[in-house]
């Protein structure tokens, strides 16, 4: 995928074509484009309370990888807040690894948009980008002050366990063409 030098024009044109399955989904695509239009430095996180993050949908051989969220007390998808100068499918990398402490890799085609979703967070919206990730069937390290509860759940173990916004991204991932060993 080529991919534009631009990542503020690069999630514009990911969400453009991305496909909502869900009047959720549509909602999020919705407005994440109107706020792309309006925001003028959307993956600041302080210079607005609404904001671009990046997590990521993590497929191995044991099926994806949950983490509990401390703050919010729940099992979700490792991803945050994207620093200075990252685009936020960078962010997708470096917030897995950081807490999951897995060695995480986009598809060989570059990175895939799986999922979005817009949702509260506090005071703060996040205008979520989830971009799916291969790791290998290794169990996950998280580095002290992480969250120590993480693990890999099947994605019917998964979908058990998630909220509605994360359910549509795994609903994605088990519809997903997965090839047997991504390259590395």
């Amino acid at each position: 995928m080529a991919r534009s030098p631009d990542p503020v024009a690069e999630v514009r044109r990911q969400v453009s074509d991305f496909d909502p399955a869900t009047p959720r989904e549509s909602a999020s695509a919705e407005r994440f484009l109107a706020e792309l239009d309006r925001l003028e430095q959307p993956f600041d996180r302080d210079a607005d309370p609404v904001h671009v993050t990046g997590s990521a949908i993590v497929a191995g051989p044991p099926g994806t990888v949950l983490h509990w969220h401390k703050r919010l007390g729940g099992w979700m998808q490792p991803g945050g807040h994207i620093d200075q100068g990252e685009a936020p499918w960078d962010a997708a990398l470096r917030e897995t690894v950081e807490e999951t402490g897995l060695p995480v890799r986009h598809p060989a085609s570059g990175p895939l948009l799986l999922h979005l979703d817009a949702h509260p967070a506090g005071a703060h919206v996040h205008l979520d980008l989830r971009y799916l990730l291969f790791s290998d069937d290794v169990p996950p390290a998280p580095p002290p002050g992480e969250s120590q509860l993480v693990r890999w759940y099947s994605l019917d173990e998964a979908l058990g366990l998630a909220d509605e916004s994360l359910a549509g991204a795994l609903r994605r991932l088990a519809a997903v063409s997965l090839p047997e060993a991504e390259p590395r």
